[in-house]
């Protein structure tokens, strides 16, 4: 089995946090550049000051020290995986990402690049 399948299943799960506050519907596994695996889940707010999966396996590693992502995968709330939202593919291609390979299938085991996903990039658009 995919070990970033592994470690965001690992994670997941939707847990009530508090009245205004749910976590854990979607699930992000993150290796780094180094090898190592950071996870993270979503919080998702009452007031829109949430966090995705993502940005937050994103904090994780850079808390961790590293500051290059290798490979994504992404749980969604029924099981599947999934592909990063809007602010996080800005994000990741911020932290010069284009390359990064994000999970797609485990059977057989696919990936497609975040380039792939943001072939005309803001950063990237000929200067007029």
């Amino acid at each position: 089995m995919n070990p970033l399948y592994q470690a965001a299943k690992q994670v997941w799960g939707s847990r009530t946090l508090s009245p205004f506050v749910e976590a854990g519907s979607v699930a992000a596994a993150i290796q780094s550049g180094s090898g190592r695996i950071y996870t993270g889940v979503c919080i998702d707010t009452a007031c829109a000051l949430g966090m995705c999966a993502e940005r937050s396996a994103i904090a994780a590693m850079i808390t961790g020290g590293d500051s290059r992502i290798d490979r994504l995968a992404v749980i969604m709330p029924d099981g599947a995986l999934g592909l990063p939202c809007g602010a996080c593919r800005e994000l990741m291609m911020q932290l010069d990402g284009k390359d990064i390979q994000i999970l797609t299938n485990l059977a057989p085991e696919t990936y497609i690049s975040l380039g792939q996903l943001m072939p005309q990039w803001w950063s990237s658009l000929p200067e007029e």
